[in-house]
């Protein structure tokens, strides 16, 4: 019997944790994809740039701060507009920032 609630009480955690949605999802229902692309710089650079950009460094944290924030100059004169939790939430945002430094 402690088996049999062991085992439910873990199946009842685990349907409960939200699970993170698709990163290009996720970047598609903000509105990242209005100037981003992955391959070809449009609006804004592309993900393989941003990648490649910071290669071999740890810019997670530096780059949600980015989204977060907006900013300019980086990749030319266009603004990035701020982007906040209620366009793309914390855990979403850092799941699109791993997978674009992944591209």
């Amino acid at each position: 019997m402690k088996k049999n609630l062991a085992f439910l009480a873990a199946a009842l955690a685990f349907a409960a944790t939200p699970a993170l949605a698709d990163p290009e999802a996720a970047m598609n229902k903000a509105g990242c994809m209005a100037c981003h692309a992955k391959d070809k710089k449009m609006i804004g650079p592309s993900f393989k740039d941003i990648a490649a950009k910071y290669k071999g460094q740890d810019a997670t944290a530096q780059l949600i701060e980015k989204v977060r924030k907006g900013g300019s100059g980086v990749y030319g004169p266009v603004p990035m507009a701020p982007n906040g939790p209620d366009k793309i939430s914390d855990a979403d945002l850092k799941s699109a920032v791993e997978f674009i430094l992944k591209s």
